[in-house]
């Protein structure tokens, strides 16, 4: 079965399971409403299918949010998200966008995780990087706990917090 990815390069395999590796760690610090915590635990990403779709959607048969089945979606755009998600995953390239979904999800408990350098002052929870060529996260407390979400101690203290 083909998925279109590029499996020619491993290093953007390799950044993609890091991430999705993150991704499912962060709900395990991260505390949604009691409404949020049954159904399917919906992990959303904006912009075309990739390599992170991928290993997420891998994860996704293996491992468990509590006692939530994964589910990955994919939207084109901040006006087709669903009115349920978790976490909204927006890639670089669809940066743009990261206002239309601010917007979006205003008043909705869903952690919104980006991966371009600023990301964090205009609205995203948690931002990854690049520092001394290992993958971190920029965590912005406040903008995680607009959406009616509770990060754990444990969190910030491995977080690079900005404000």
């Amino acid at each position: 079965m083909s998925f279109g990815f590029i499996e020619s390069n491993p290093q953007v395999d390799t950044t993609s399971k890091i991430k999705a590796a993150f991704l499912y760690n962060f709900t395990k610090y991260i505390d949604w409403p009691a409404e949020y915590k049954s159904g399917n635990f919906v992990v959303g990403i904006l912009g075309n299918k990739s390599s992170l779709y991928k290993a997420l959607y891998d994860m996704s048969k293996t491992k468990k949010v509590a006692s939530q089945e994964f589910e990955i979606q994919v939207y084109s755009s901040p006006s087709e998200i669903s009115e349920k998600i978790h976490i909204l995953y927006i890639p670089d390239d669809a940066s743009s966008n990261l206002n239309g979904a601010v917007q979006k999800l205003k008043g909705k408990s869903t952690l919104i995780v980006t991966e371009a350098p600023g990301l964090t002052s205009q609205g995203s929870g948690i931002n990854f990087v690049i520092v001394a060529n290992r993958q971190k996260f920029e965590l912005n407390k406040s903008n995680v706990e607009k959406h009616n979400l509770k990060v754990s101690k444990s969190l910030e203290d491995v977080a690079l917090v900005v404000k």
